[in-house]
């Protein structure tokens, strides 16, 4: 069942993270309490931004914009691989592993492109303050953030489409615990020099672009902010800025880091590892670091949680 000497396969294995038992039950409720800190963050993030009218700004717009990219992010991954982990059958269709490669890409590069965005805003917001909110209008916003996810999915759809028009000939295991790009290229008895050409300009333009940026926009914020006389101002500005550059750092160089190292430097061991990192770890950790960091959001956060509690106790 495991190889085939085909041209082409019907399904896929995922070999997961461990054929371990233990292990296995492990990674399970690891994985579980993870996707759901996942959902509960971000979803309350998504629900503060849009019942505190104060936090109704560019900068919390495209907070709650990435919060649900987050979601749908984990959940072309995580779902699928808890159903893996405990079930006998690690086989996805052809047709499932072409469309969970698809959604994972796209906003896999989505994310990357509302990072580059949030750095714009933040730009404008502390270098050009009297003219922030003309520049950042809804119009603006709506259109920075449409093109975000317009750019990811035709990107998406190039990159998916070059991918399975290769023959799997060679085995129908992933060594994986889903269905990335890279492991599912050494499965094809084709040469892949032109998908990992593609694959590299893909990174390239998206990752390596929104990063250039993200750095450049950085640059001027800290021109600016050194201007700046009170030391106060200093600090809130930069504060403004630090949950973001946390973000930035942990997924830009774990996703660059899986797509563009050589062939030659392959780990199945390795890339999970990296893959867990972005597809798991960053989105569960942005509302963290963003709530902690932010005066504003863990204000409504405590209106939120509090005053029901206090009107069912006003009612008794």
């Amino acid at each position: 069942m495991g190889v085939t000497n085909k041209t082409s396969v019907s399904k896929f294995i995922l070999l997961g993270l461990s054929n371990i038992a233990s292990l296995q039950i492990l990674y399970f409720v690891i994985f579980l309490i993870m996707y759901l800190l996942i959902l509960s963050g971000n979803l309350l993030l998504i629900i503060v931004v849009r019942l505190n009218s104060r936090l109704q700004t560019p900068m919390y717009f495209f907070l709650s914009n990435l919060s649900l990219v987050d979601i749908c992010f984990s959940s072309t991954v995580v779902p699928k691989m808890l159903i893996n982990t405990i079930s006998k059958d690690k086989s996805i269709s052809y047709l499932g592993c072409a469309t969970q490669m698809y959604f994972h890409l796209a906003l896999g590069a989505t994310e990357c492109l509302v990072l580059a965005v949030m750095a714009y805003d933040r730009y404008t917001a502390i270098c050009k303050p009297l003219q922030y909110m003309v520049i950042m209008d809804a119009k603006l916003c709506l259109l920075l953030v449409g093109g975000c996810w317009v750019v990811s999915f035709l990107n998406s759809l190039i990159l998916t489409a070059f991918t399975f028009q290769l023959p799997y000939c060679r085995s129908n295991l992933i060594s994986h615990f889903f269905c990335e790009m890279p492991p599912l290229l050494r499965l094809s008895c084709r040469d892949i020099w032109f998908n990992e050409v593609a694959e590299y300009i893909s990174v390239v333009v998206i990752a390596f672009g929104s990063c250039l940026l993200i750095s450049v926009s950085y640059l001027f914020i800290t021109m600016t902010v050194l201007t700046f006389r009170s030391p106060k101002e200093r600090r809130k500005a930069f504060s403004t800025c630090a949950s973001h550059i946390s973000i930035v750092a942990l997924y830009y160089g774990t996703v660059m880091f899986m797509h563009l190292r050589p062939r030659s430097s392959y780990s199945p061991e390795q890339d999970r590892i990296v893959s867990i990192l972005y597809t798991v770890v960053t989105p569960m950790l942005n509302p963290m670091i963003y709530s902690i960091r932010n005066k504003d959001i863990k204000k409504s956060i405590k209106k939120l949680v509090y005053k029901p509690s206090f009107s069912a106790q006003k009612m008794c």
